[in-house]
């Protein structure tokens, strides 16, 4: 692998991680939802790359899949559902902007220092793309914790997800078969998550979690 094939691989690692943490920053949901498009168009690039780098033809299944599935049909598929159940467009987090960027460079200061010794008898490429993934991972879950909207949390679970893809893909690969069983666990998660959304917002006439702790109080 030559000097250059190597940087562009972490500069596609390292974007994924830089575009978490404009996900983190957001306050609106339309430019969340955009933002986690970037970030499939990022992960697709990535993951095309590595089956450049790797002469592995069928890792351009998982970037097409990545690009199809989650940086156009999902997005467009939530910013239509937040139109029709007129849901908030702003994004209440719990903590401020501010102390959540912090802690993001914190896990992300973590995943490094807890990956690079674990993966030490790896290549360098895989050590490096898997403290990579690895934050995106970390990311992912702080933008679930974090945000109290159930279609932000939607956005950081699949984030999160976009982490498992880069690792996988990023070490060894994945097989066809492991690709595309993963594109339709995402469809069919997707649409749980569409009808959780809509009895939700059905029932306590928003999609703020905090009024579903309310409601349980209530009842004890």
């Amino acid at each position: 692998m030559s000097s250059l094939d190597f940087d562009i691989a972490h500069l596609m690692s390292g974007l994924m991680v830089l575009v978490c943490f404009v996900m983190l920053y957001q306050d609106r949901l339309y430019s969340l939802l955009n933002t986690f498009a970037l970030h499939a168009v990022v992960l697709a690039l990535a993951v095309a790359w590595q089956a450049y780098i790797q002469a592995a033809p069928h890792l351009y299944v998982t970037a097409a899949i990545a690009l199809i599935f989650k940086g156009m049909v999902i997005p467009v598929a939530l910013h239509r559902l937040i139109r029709r159940m007129d849901i908030h467009r702003e994004v209440e987090t719990v903590g401020g902007v501010g102390p959540t960027m912090l802690l993001g460079l914190a896990l992300v200061a973590l995943s490094i220092s807890v990956m690079l010794p674990v993966t030490a008898a790896a290549g360098t490429l895989a050590r490096e793309d898997l403290a990579f993934a690895l934050s995106v991972v970390l990311l992912g879950l702080l933008i679930m914790i974090t945000r109290r909207n159930a279609v932000s949390q939607v956005v950081g679970f699949m984030s999160l997800e976009n982490g498992l893809v880069l690792a996988a893909t990023g070490a060894k690969g994945m097989p066809l078969v492991v690709e595309i069983s993963v594109a339709f666990s995402i469809l069919i998660a997707f649409i749980v998550i569409g009808i959780f959304l809509f009895r939700i917002r059905e029932r306590f006439d928003t999609v703020d979690v905090t009024a579903l702790d309310t409601v349980r109080g209530d009842r004890r």
